[in-house]
């Protein structure tokens, strides 16, 4: 492991640290009928009245952050002291930080439905997207769509990864390399 992708997995190490102390809790008030509002970040080992754990939230935080500590893994990952890009494509590596980027941005600005029209259809109300940071206190996470966020930004960089694979190399069949092997004394002759 390199310098670079020690540096990755402390920030991660931190990231995941104060996710954990900093968790995301809702508020569940028998006025509302027990429906649950989004009550923000507060310190695990505080006093928690009518709080409960948001834990779809905090699955998704840990999810982000693990894929973009893997991305950062990939994207500074070295080859006999060289460094080198996944795919030796500088625009793989753009797309993985346009990736990045929009994870960040998603859980910065989640889906939300306001309390008053949550009920127990499949398909919940959308109220917009907000900045989590903000007065959602008459708002719940809408955590079907959030996954489908998170899944929709993978697939789609995962589709254009492959769009943008360096085509210039030149597939090699076995008995190809072998011979190109034989050119430079790699493997002696039969």
């Amino acid at each position: 492991m390199n310098r670079k992708q020690q540096l990755a997995m402390l920030i991660t190490a931190i990231n995941l640290a104060v996710l954990l102390l900093f968790p995301p809790y809702d508020y569940v008030a028998l006025a509302r009928d027990g429906v649950a509002t989004f009550s923000g970040f507060h310190f695990y080992f505080s006093a928690h009245e009518n709080l409960v754990l948001n834990k779809n939230f905090l699955n998704l935080e840990i999810i982000v952050v693990l894929i973009n500590a893997s991305i950062a893994l990939l994207v500074s990952r070295t080859l006999s002291g060289k460094s080198v890009a996944i795919g030796g494509n500088r625009n793989q590596r753009y797309l993985l930080a346009a990736v990045s980027f929009n994870l960040i941005i998603m859980l910065l600005f989640p889906p939300f439905e306001n309390s008053l029209a949550i009920t127990k259809a499949t398909i919940p109300s959308l109220e917009g997207f907000f900045f989590v940071f903000g007065d959602n206190s008459h708002r719940q996470i809408v955590a079907p769509i959030l996954y489908l966020e998170i899944a929709l930004i993978l697939i789609n960089g995962a589709l254009l990864w492959l769009m943008l694979k360096d085509r210039t190399q030149v597939e090699k069949s076995a008995a190809e390399l072998q011979e190109l092997a034989r050119k430079v004394n790699l493997v002696r002759k039969p």
